[in-house]
């Protein structure tokens, strides 16, 4: 990624580079919380087909209606920096040979028209923000055990404090082939990793504005859409637009699978996880706009990071909402988080996959496939998009 370093920092991420406060259990906020949970996901990711709540939930803004089909664009001016998603009716859910147990049964959902970021949020555009309000992401602060024991189960000794440190996630090569079924072995607890430092101490963004911010948890992403006047996308909404249209296929682009001669977005091009072939020209992440974008003209909604979503995850969510025998209008999610995997863990949904995926390994470069994530955790393939009402950015608009 040509991150600008110091002399004593990490440099170009290879199997060898010193983990910085590395631990055994990687992926969510800190690693002891992970255990056996770690490598029943990651077993889930290369079979089958591929299958606490935070102190703030956000509420959806937007209105229910029995009536929604596509609409035309509202009059200008429209939003800086988003595009109008029509709205309409679609089939959501699995389809292919890759969909996981979650994403069915598939189900039919309708959505109300909404404007959404051409792009994911960039590194400039979070340092606005961070700038104007003084805001310190989750990895930028030490984690509070008391807070933490809540989400692990009854009886979980606490950690050394020197565990207990400000950090994130941090992806690493490793030397060679290795079992797919532990992702500890490719993921590094990175102490000092951050937005602004995404390798770690050492590490910054300089000339890397225009890419997509990283190290965030759904708490910080949550507080800049509200700084910036929008919110998260539902599952649903992103999903709808993620598709551009296409209903039913198996890709944003159609039915032709991505590999390394068929570069359609930024995913892993090589054998995962140690040989990374840069065919594309980047290793981690891309600057935003650099794939084309889909029929919406949304530019990476498949690859380069995943996006946090509003929802709560409930493995069973999409049951429920089949089982109704209607059509889901503009579904806010379940009211609360259950997976079986992890059960003393909330997660929320992140959609889109992310520069780590190929088909060896999550193969989640498709418009249906989930996954979940602990609301605190920061990871450097975790980002974000925003989404507004047209009645919002009208009354946004009408007080400048």
């Amino acid at each position: 990624m040509n991150y600008k370093m110091n002399d004593d920092g990490p440099g170009h991420p290879t199997a060898e580079t010193p983990g910085k406060g590395a631990l055994a259990f990687p992926f969510l906020r800190l690693p002891f919380r992970l255990g056996a949970a770690l490598v029943a996901a990651s077993v889930a990711l290369i079979t089958s087909p591929v299958s606490g709540q935070t102190t703030e939930t956000q509420a959806a803004s937007f209105t229910t209606s029995a009536s929604v089909g596509p609409a035309k664009p509202p009059e200008k001016p429209w939003p800086s920096g988003m595009l109008w998603i029509p709205g309409g009716e679609f089939s959501m859910g699995g389809v292919g040979p890759e969909a996981r147990p979650d994403e069915f049964p598939v189900h039919r959902v309708r959505v109300s028209p909404f404007w959404m970021d051409e792009t994911e949020v960039t590194n400039d555009q979070f340092a606005k923000f961070a700038e104007a309000t003084g805001y310190v992401t989750v990895a930028e602060k030490k984690p509070d055990w008391e807070e933490l024991k809540k989400q692990l189960p009854p009886g979980t000794a606490k950690p050394d404090d020197s565990m207990l440190q400000a950090g994130s996630m941090v992806f690493k090569p490793t030397a060679g082939p290795v079992p797919l079924t532990n992702p500890a072995q490719w993921w590094d607890w990175v102490i000092g990793a951050s937005w602004r430092h995404p390798l770690g101490p050492g590490t910054d963004i300089s000339g890397k504005g225009n890419y997509p911010v990283v190290h965030v948890c759904y708490d910080d992403a949550l507080a800049y859409s509200k700084w910036a006047g929008k919110r998260l996308p539902t599952e649903a909404e992103w999903e709808f637009a993620c598709r551009g249209g296409e209903e039913g296929k198996r890709f944003t682009w159609g039915e032709d699978e991505p590999s390394d001669t068929n570069i359609k977005a930024n995913v892993w091009q090589g054998k995962f996880p140690y040989e990374k072939k840069p065919v594309d020209g980047y290793f981690m992440t891309a600057p935003v706009r650099s794939f084309p974008p889909n029929r919406y003209g949304l530019y990476d909604m498949i690859g380069n990071v995943w996006e946090w979503n509003a929802d709560w995850y409930r493995h069973d969510y999409y049951k429920k909402l089949a089982d109704t025998g209607k059509v889901a209008v503009d579904p806010p999610g379940p009211t609360d988080s259950y997976d079986p995997e992890e059960p003393y863990t909330p997660k929320r949904i992140n959609r889109g996959g992310s520069f780590l995926c190929n088909s060896q390994y999550c193969a989640s470069y498709r418009p249906s496939a989930r996954m979940k994530t602990s609301p605190d955790t920061g990871q450097i393939h975790l980002g974000f998009r925003c989404v507004m009402s047209d009645a919002d950015w009208r009354k946004k608009n009408a007080t400048k």
